[in-house]
Order: structure tokens, then C-alpha cells, then sequence
């Protein structure tokens, strides 16, 4: 695997600039968007970061996969003293909030949808597909196998430790569509008696941001969503 040493010096000094805007801004609570890709996470990462919150590195984020599948918390927890917010993976998966609820008690926790499981499906592999389908169709185990995305075959990695779909069929849709519900079932109904601990927020609905600041306690900038990565 090919290092860039460039992107890892970069990464360094962000996360360093960070720490030390987190560190002087310590009045804000943590706060971590938990919704599965495609669910406007990048809209609300570009929310956060507009209403001042220090962004986590996304990329260092990533990396932290393996430690996740190995059920290593403890490098994710440290990682997360570097910012005030985070979303996407290793946040949106399974068990990760229970972790990050205990280690930063008061936290703020925000679970993305859409507007329905198969909106979500829809978007997803619309999204795959422009990524890494050839000619634009649904990628298939050999396309995600030669895809590269922070290394060659990370995507098919990434869909075989998850372990979410068949191998055959990495983008089955009843399977797909069963781990989104379960997921977001499971994430409400942990923190059922703690409703000020969680917001479920679709970022596509009228009234979305002011939910938001509503939740986050700050005073509205906008009176709508910034859309950012729209597919």
C-alpha cells in the first residue's frame, strides 16, 4: 500500500489545529452525527462546521475501521478529542455511539434518515455506482475488489467485515434495507428515556435546521439546510 506522506503531514497538522480549537472552545458539548451514509451527513457536517463547531478529520476518521471491527474503541475515543463534532463511518456504525455515550457523558447524538428505507437504498447504490460501477451500474465483488478508495479493495473490505450482505450479492436490498431499519430502531430506542441526549433529523424536511439548532441550543443562522454531496 502506498503511503502519501504529503496527506499524512496534512492530517497531522489538521488534527493538531483542532485539538487546539477544541481545547479553547471548551463550552461546546461533543456532538456526533450517527446516521448511515446517505443520509445528508455531509449536509450536516457542513451545518456544524458553519455554526462553529470544530469537524473531525474524516479521512483519519476512516482509518479507524479496523479498530472498530476489532472492537477497539479505545483509539476512536482518543481520536475524538480532537474535534467537537464527527459523522460517517466509524460514528454511523453499529455500537459505536454506546461506546461514545459513556465516554463522553452529555453528549449530543444525531441520527440522520430519509425519507423512507427505500429512498435510502436508492441513493446509496446510485451513489456506489457512480463510485465504482463499471459504466455505472451496481458495483459488483470484482468492482469493489479493484476499487480504490484510500486503498485498492478497501470497499469490498469494508463490505465483508461489516458482513451486512451476501457475497454474492454485496447489495442485496432486502438485507441492506433490514440493517438500516434495525440500526435506526436500535439507536432510539437507547437512548428512548434520554430524548434530550438524541435528535432523529431529516435534513430534507421543512423545519430541519431550526430542529437542529433548536436541539444543539444556539440561536439560528439560516432558515435552511446547506445541501452538500447530493447525488
Amino acid at each position: 500500500m502506498k503511503i502519501n506522506t504529503g496527506l499524512g503531514i496534512k492530517r497531522t497538522i489538521e488534527n493538531y489545529t483542532n485539538f487546539i480549537k477544541t481545547t479553547i472552545k471548551q463550552d461546546k458539548t461533543k456532538v456526533f452525527g450517527i446516521g448511515r451514509n446517505k443520509t445528508g451527513t455531509t449536509s450536516l457536517k457542513k451545518a456544524m462546521k458553519d455554526l462553529g463547531y470544530v469537524v473531525g478529520n474524516q479521512r483519519t476518521a476512516e482509518l479507524l475501521f479496523d479498530d472498530w471491527a476489532n472492537n477497539n474503541y479505545d483509539p476512536i475515543i482518543s481520536y475524538c478529542r480532537t474535534a467537537q463534532f464527527f459523522q460517517d463511518a466509524p460514528f454511523s456504525l453499529p455500537k459505536t455511539y454506546k461506546f461514545l455515550d459513556e465516554a463522553f457523558p452529555n453528549s449530543k447524538f444525531i441520527l440522520t434518515v430519509r425519507n423512507s428505507s427505500e429512498e435510502w437504498y436508492n441513493s446509496l447504490i446510485r451513489f456506489h455506482a457512480k463510485l465504482w460501477g463499471k459504466n455505472g451500474r451496481i458495483p459488483t465483488k470484482e468492482d469493489l475488489m479493484n476499487a480504490n478508495y484510500i486503498y485498492k479493495g478497501r470497499p469490498w473490505h469494508v463490505k465483508r467485515v461489516t458482513g451486512i450482505t451476501p457475497e454474492h450479492d454485496p447489495y442485496n436490498k432486502e438485507k441492506l434495507i433490514d440493517h438500516y431499519e434495525d440500526y435506526n430502531t436500535n439507536v432510539v430506542d437507547y437512548f428512548k428515556n434520554r430524548p434530550d441526549d438524541l435528535l432523529v433529523l431529516n435534513v430534507a424536511e421543512e423545519g430541519a435546521y431550526k430542529k437542529l439548532t433548536d436541539f444543539l441550543g444556539i440561536q439560528t443562522l439560516s432558515d435552511e439546510f446547506p445541501w452538500e454531496n447530493k447525488t
